[in-house]
């Protein structure tokens, strides 16, 4: 099953991306630093290479359970009857 990345727009406060990377009922969102230029510009290719490194990272984490599925949430709870 193929991995699947999502990259967010530069938030230069933190100097990084929001990442959302997806591989069936996975999904695992996390930042992950920008890369920049010489001048300190943000650099979109050189942080897209670094995304797909890291999601070879999370790739394996998800094929060794490390990263799992976020379980279902409960229903509410009923109220009791008065």
């Amino acid at each position: 099953m193929t991995l699947k990345t999502q990259i967010g727009r530069f938030d230069a406060k933190t100097a990084s991306v929001a990442v959302t990377f997806t591989q069936g009922r996975v999904v695992h969102k996390r930042s992950v630093n920008a890369v920049l230029d010489a001048k300190g510009r943000y650099d979109k290719d050189a942080t897209e290479q670094r995304v797909a490194d890291v999601a070879n990272g999370v790739a394996h984490k998800i094929a060794i359970g490390a990263i799992t599925p976020a379980p279902a949430e409960d229903p509410a709870p009923e109220s009791p009857a008065a």
